[in-house]
């Protein structure tokens, strides 16, 4: 009878190894899916990893999100705004987006 006890608490330990394993998985895939490699994303989300997303990429491009509001007011944002289209930009971390002093047209 001792033997099954403990092959029983044997197969309890594996379940809650397995359970815990699950619920870890599951927390990456919700909070950091960005983490996962780039196969095991695609197979879970059915789309590549995006490298732009990545800071530790080459390609690092974040998004800003740009809509116009109801007055006409140009937004720019880190996230998407809710219930109103937007477009997408992608912002190269080596590329000057503010233009020199003088090369404008207004001379």
């Amino acid at each position: 009878m001792t033997h099954q006890r403990q092959r029983g608490g044997a197969i309890r330990t594996l379940l809650w190894l397995l359970l815990a394993a699950a619920a870890a998985f599951g927390a990456v895939l919700y909070f950091a899916p960005q983490h996962l490699p780039a196969p095991v994303h695609e197979l879970v989300f059915g789309k590549p990893l995006d490298p732009r997303d990545d800071p530790a990429s080459p390609d690092y491009a974040p998004a800003v999100y740009r809509w116009t509001d109801a007055s006409g007011v140009v937004h720019l944002s880190d996230s998407p705004p809710e219930g109103r289209p937007y477009e997408t930009v992608r912002v190269r971390h080596d590329t000057n987006i503010v233009p020199s002093p003088g090369s404008g047209s207004d001379r």
